[in-house]
């Protein structure tokens, strides 16, 4: 099996004595699964991955999602984030996602795992930069008033894949071109639950996020205008949150609906980061077939 060491934080937690690039069985996988859920940031330390090992971990949680872009890839569907250029042009995305958001909720699939090998971390007078923070979701939904619960307890809200790639372009300085009608077609606005109840924990969680949510439907506008800039302060407050140092070959993995999360850009365009991506969609777990070997764990625990 594998050892489980929390984070002393309110979330993630480290993960020793699993091979990543070995296949799993279906035991142990569901045990990751529970410790996923409970967790909501897996760290795998001092792996050792091919692209196509990494693509073969990722897929056991399900679908992997193509990029929006034509980033150069080493296998088919992982993806690439490095501020590297060859030939004058970026080997990948260069710029991580530098603002609070959650993955793929802008899809009528959402995301389940973002799963990122570290190859080439940044860092200056020894300490590493390019660190990724995450705020817990579980808990930012436990807290908020009852009142708020109540009022938005059957709402949605409206996911705008548009709203952070022009955020990144006009806020962050980035490179990226603006999209292409095409690819706004491909991304079309999506509809979830404000409040999604995890389909791991079987508890809600808080699934509205700075970065894709555009409004909640069921308010006049205003009134959601007004809803989501008091959702985002609270899921933001610095006791739901907690920052990964990387280090060269962590393998991380974070739970996108139990979890929101951010890119820190302290690095400069000649301190290296390379990091290979496999974005997972929510195609299995909501099958209850899946979710069967977890069930039993959590019903002898």
């Amino acid at each position: 099996m594998f050892t489980v060491k929390p984070n002393d934080a309110v979330i993630g937690a480290t993960i020793e004595g699993l091979d990543a690039s070995k296949p799993i069985e279906e035991a142990v996988f569901a045990r990751l699964l529970v410790e996923l859920g409970r967790h909501g940031v897996l760290r795998f330390p001092g792996q050792d991955l091919s692209p196509d090992q990494l693509r073969a971990f990722s897929e056991r949680f399900g679908d992997i999602q193509s990029a929006v872009s034509q980033a150069r890839h080493e296998a088919p569907e992982v993806g690439i984030l490095s501020n590297i250029k060859e030939n004058g042009a970026y080997i990948g995305a260069p710029d991580a996602g530098q603002d609070w958001h959650t993955d793929m909720s802008y899809r009528d699939v959402m995301g389940f795992v973002n799963v990122l090998f570290g190859i080439k971390i940044p860092r200056r007078d020894g300490k590493p930069l390019g660190g990724t923070e995450f705020s817990n979701m579980h808990l930012a939904y436990e807290d908020l008033p009852a009142d708020i619960k109540t009022k938005l307890a059957d709402a949605t809200a409206t996911h705008d894949f548009n709203k952070f790639w022009e955020m990144m372009r006009q806020v962050k300085g980035s490179v990226r071109p603006a999209l292409t009608e095409e690819q706004r077609r491909r991304r079309p606005p999506s509809v979830h639950p404000v409040f999604l109840t995890h389909p791991i924990t079987g508890k809600k969680v808080l699934y509205c996020n700075p970065g894709y949510a555009i409004r909640i439907n069921e308010l006049p506008e205003a009134e959601s205008d007004e809803m989501l800039r008091f959702l985002f302060a609270h899921q933001l407050q610095p006791k739901y949150r907690w920052t990964h140092r990387w280090t060269e070959n962590d393998l991380l993995v974070w739970d996108n609906l139990g979890t929101i999360h951010q890119a820190i850009a302290d690095y400069r365009p000649d301190e290296i980061r390379l990091m290979r991506r496999c974005q997972v969609m929510a195609t299995k777990v909501f099958d209850p077939e899946f979710l069967r070997p977890v069930r039993a764990i959590q019903a002898a625990a």
